[in-house]
């Protein structure tokens, strides 16, 4: 299996990056028969790491991010769409995911009707979002209280950070049935990513003046961050983690 964390880390912050590495171990093996349908493809950096074979269609409502990710050639067509109205007909994707993308639409329930609607029948869809102990675990909530936690929520614009049983009935109201879900992200490791906003900050500044998070991607540059990050990066599932995983199926 590739590196997925040095990938990341070679691309992104570090509270960022060890997220992604595991979600992407996740993919490998998993059934994806063409056509491939990403709900939510943003800059395509994390597909370009993903996967070995392109997409065939990236959809996402942002007009930068999409053509940005252009550059990586993840996609065999990228589409700038809203996902509660995709131009696509019924019944024409044979798999979809959505990775990290879920947990920030406010309209949650037309995107995921409209998803059913351009997959076939008995199609597979994979997407992780956050769970409540994304908000729960805080460790600066313990000290400032609720009104950190909404703050916290509003910079990483999440919407919806709930538990299984509440994406059960989103989905099958839609039209899926769920298979199988685990919880991952150990309530450290979401401490970790929570005060990686803060120490993330050269990485922004980097971001404003060069285009990149990182400046020198090489190994021995980022040897002691992969280090520190990578017993935070565990794939195992957990019963108490922060973000959940899931596998469903368009009924």
């Amino acid at each position: 299996m590739k590196d997925f964390l040095f990938l990341q880390l070679r691309d992104l912050p570090y509270f960022r990056a060890f997220l992604r590495a595991i979600e992407s171990s996740y993919y490998q093996g998993l059934p994806m028969p063409a056509p491939v349908y990403d709900v939510g493809c943003g800059d395509g950096h994390f597909a370009s790491l993903t996967f070995d074979q392109k997409i065939d269609v990236g959809l996402d409502p942002w007009h930068g991010p999409i053509h940005e990710a252009k550059k990586f050639g993840a996609y065999q067509s990228l589409v700038e769409a809203d996902g509660s109205r995709s131009p696509f007909p019924s019944n024409y994707f044979a798999s979809g995911f959505s990775n990290s993308v879920l947990e920030h639409i406010p309209h949650i329930d037309a995107v995921l009707a409209e998803t059913v609607r351009v997959l076939k029948p008995g199609a597979p869809f994979y997407f992780c979002v956050p769970n409540t102990r994304y908000l729960s675990e805080l460790s600066i909530s313990r000290l400032l209280g609720k009104s950190y936690t909404e703050w916290f929520r509003k910079i990483s614009r999440v919407a919806h950070a709930d538990e299984p049983q509440v994406w059960r009935e989103r989905l099958e109201r839609a039209g899926f049935a769920l298979e199988r879900h685990w919880s991952y992200f150990s309530p450290a490791a979401m401490r970790v990513l929570e005060w990686g906003h803060y120490f993330g900050l050269p990485s922004v500044i980097a971001r404003l003046l060069t285009g990149r998070w990182i400046i020198a991607r090489t190994k021995w540059n980022l040897a002691l961050t992969q280090a520190y990050v990578k017993k935070y990066a565990s794939p195992a599932a957990i019963e108490n983690g922060a973000f959940t995983f899931y596998i469903a199926r368009k009924r």
